[in-house]
């Protein structure tokens, strides 16, 4: 593993075989992102993107090849493994708002739940108020997803991304449900986030206006990075 690198990807490959076809979404990828980085990788639909931020959170297994986060060999994670990983070291934002939060609970207690999966001790609901007042949802908190915009639930999705202290958020096409005024908001208040709490970002994204948030910026083509 390389030193002083958050993540590290090495001859990544990924087939995904239905019946007798099989497709590549990744062809020996090799990707590193610092600590404390915001990195956007962009590319077109279909270009294996999602399929890295998969891989990287422990949602998949690549076929083939190395992936290091934190230290930690995901490879040689058993399932119970990958799912304390999930819960303690990564922070998920999906471009489908209602993935990212659970509908019959207030933003406080979307922001509440990753603490209490990571086991995070302390005052959780003081903590969630504190990050909701950081995206500007403070007076919204008792609020339900139906009374909150898209970009709302977006934001208190990042609330709820780094509830939980992850070293890691992965970010896939957080503001392709937005216009261009919300999706500024939204990278905005990501940035702020990388900087306040010291996570590192990976942001995949078709959209290039994405880079000028971001540290570094990465294109992908046909599952590989080029």
């Amino acid at each position: 593993m390389a030193e002083n690198s958050l993540v590290v990807c090495s001859d990544l490959v990924k087939i995904y075989e239905t019946g007798s076809v099989e497709t590549v979404a990744l062809q020996g990828l090799d990707l590193t992102v610092a600590p404390g980085q915001l990195l956007a990788i962009l590319g077109p639909g279909g270009c294996g993107k999602t399929t890295l931020v998969n891989i990287l959170g422990g949602l998949d297994r690549p076929s083939a090849g190395q992936v290091w986060v934190d230290g930690r060999d995901l490879l040689k994670l058993t399932n119970v493994g990958l799912s304390r990983y999930r819960r303690t070291k990564v922070g998920f934002v999906w471009r489908d708002s209602t993935r990212n939060l659970i509908p019959y609970l207030t933003a406080l207690e979307n922001v509440e739940l990753p603490m209490a999966l990571a086991g995070r001790g302390g005052d959780r609901q003081a903590l969630a108020q504190e990050l909701l007042e950081r995206v500007g949802l403070g007076d919204s908190r008792r609020h339900h997803l139906d009374h909150l915009s898209v970009m709302q639930q977006q934001l208190v999705a990042l609330a709820a991304a780094v509830a939980s202290s992850p070293k890691l958020l992965l970010a896939d096409e957080p503001s392709g449900e937005l216009d261009n005024d919300a999706a500024r908001e939204i990278l905005l208040v990501l940035r702020q986030l990388v900087e306040q709490e010291a996570v590192t970002v990976v942001v995949a994204t078709h959209d290039a206006s994405v880079a000028g948030y971001a540290d570094t910026v990465v294109e992908m083509r046909d599952g590989q990075i080029v």
